[in-house]
């Protein structure tokens, strides 16, 4: 298998666990997965707002997990663990599938791209952009776009901190398209610095004319 190969298999890979999770996971509020390979196996962290479903009865759902994994996807002795979520909102899964609910209650998508906007921001991002496509309003499909703050597109910020998701949803017109994306408030920028200011050193006291006379006098000598 030739490298190019290699690595489109393992997307597609990573992309077929993370669908089958987020199906799994739904009610432990799924917000992601991270795999990497370790020299005794396969590590893979979960994120989810409710640990304890993920976890299950004396660890059952995650043993599940982890045999399905390693028999389904051909994951070697894979060792799952579990991050909860400390802030939904800054989780681009969370705010994507609020959307899509939203969506399926009937909200109207202008309505609820900007509730989720609004939201991001107010838990301290630096930046969000929302995307949701399909049939909005006519029979040909559309999208629209909501976004606000500092959201850097290319360069080593946008490939380092930025999050990113996209989910489906399905409705009576069709199917709809989520695409989220969000600047977390730890990101550093090359362009952004902080001036600190140097300690106040403390005053050396000038020599008294007796000790200077002193001092010339012994030089002299």
């Amino acid at each position: 298998m030739s490298v190019v190969k290699h690595f489109i298999s393992e997307a597609k890979k990573k992309a077929e666990i993370d669908e089958f999770l987020h199906k799994k996971l739904e009610k432990a509020g799924y917000g992601g997965v991270d795999i990497s390979k370790t020299p005794l196996g396969t590590h893979v962290v979960i994120y989810a707002m409710r640990p304890g479903l993920v976890i299950g009865r004396s660890g059952e759902t995650i043993r599940e997990l982890a045999k399905i994994l390693e028999e389904q996807f051909k994951l070697s002795n894979p060792q799952i663990s579990v991050s909860e979520i400390e802030v939904p909102e800054l989780n681009p899964y969370i705010v994507a599938s609020r959307i899509a609910a939203a969506l399926q209650r009937g909200v109207h998508f202008r309505r609820a791209g900007f509730w989720a906007l609004n939201q991001v921001m107010e838990a301290g991002a630096l930046g969000v952009e929302i995307i949701i496509s399909g049939k909005l309003r006519t029979e040909r499909a559309r999208y629209e776009k909501f976004k606000t703050g500092y959201l850097p597109k290319c360069g080593d910020p946008a490939i380092k901190y930025m999050r990113k998701a996209v989910f489906h949803v399905q409705l009576k017109p069709g199917i709809f398209g989520i695409k989220v994306k969000i600047m977390p408030p730890d990101a550093k920028f090359p362009d952004k610095f902080q001036i600190v200011e140097l300690p106040e050193t403390a005053a050396v006291p000038e020599p008294s004319k007796a000790e200077g006379q002193e001092d010339k006098m012994e030089a002299a000598e």
